[in-house]
Formats: structure tokens, sequence, C-alpha cells
């Protein structure tokens, strides 16, 4: 089963903004072990309530319109129910629910197939949490 399903826990420190981080490099190197020039699927997952998996364009604003899009879909108020942390922390509660905590990538001959602009991200709003995992998975 190790030659066909390989993974790996990344520790990543988002920091105490509202953050876009880009993943691709990390994902690119797993695979250049784990996929071996073989075929599969890249799963990444964020095992967190407050973060999630984004494919998008980084570079070139698109990250930072994103936290703004989130901005206006998901204030950091009082309105919401979820009321421990920092205010308006419960808006990151319902982020998983708009930017899901996993996505599933193809592969191909060990390499990850994304789009010329695509990267893959963490995209992470909760400022009271600063460290957090995410676990890639090459199912080949």
């Amino acid at each position: 089963m190790s030659d066909t399903f390989t993974t790996r826990v990344l520790n990543v420190t988002s920091g105490s903004s509202e953050t876009v981080v880009d993943l691709t490099r990390d994902c690119e190197a797993f695979l250049r072990e784990a996929a071996g020039g073989r075929d599969g699927l890249l799963n990444v997952f964020v095992p967190h309530a407050t973060a999630g998996v984004a494919v998008i364009e980084t570079g070139a604003g698109s990250d930072h319109d994103l936290l703004a899009a989130l901005h206006t879909l998901l204030p950091a108020d009082d309105r919401w129910q979820h009321r421990h942390g920092s205010p308006g922390h419960g808006r990151d509660h319902v982020l998983p629910a708009i930017v899901p905590p996993h996505a599933t990538l193809p592969v191909l001959n060990g390499r990850l197939e994304l789009g010329t602009w695509q990267s893959v991200c963490l995209v992470d709003t909760n400022k009271d949490n600063v460290n957090r995992q995410v676990r890639l998975s090459f199912l080949g």
C-alpha cells in the first residue's frame, strides 16, 4: 500500500493576519518523492475548522481580492453566534463552507496538473491560530 498511497504533513505558520499561503512548491516537492513519475491524485487537506484550500492565481492581486471578497461575504463583526476568540471570529468557522478544507488535483507523470496561473493555497482568516497543518496525500 505504501507504493500506492503516501501522506506527508506540512507545518505552516500563517501569521497573525488573514492570509493566502501558496503551497504549490510544497506540493510539487512532495510529488517528486511520492509519485515517482506515476499518474494519480493529490489530495490537499487542512484539518482545521477555520481554514480552507483554494486553487487560485497568486501574485497578481487575486489572493488579496479573495480576502477582500471574504470580508464582504463574512464580515468580522459581532453578528456571529460563535463568539469565542477575537472579535468576529465566528466568521472563521463559516469560511470552510465557502473555501473548502480540501482539494483533489490530478497528477500526470508525477507532476501536478495545474493551469498556467493556478496555485494551491491555504486560506486562513483566523488570526488566533498561527500554526496550521496541511496534509498532502498522493494516491497513485
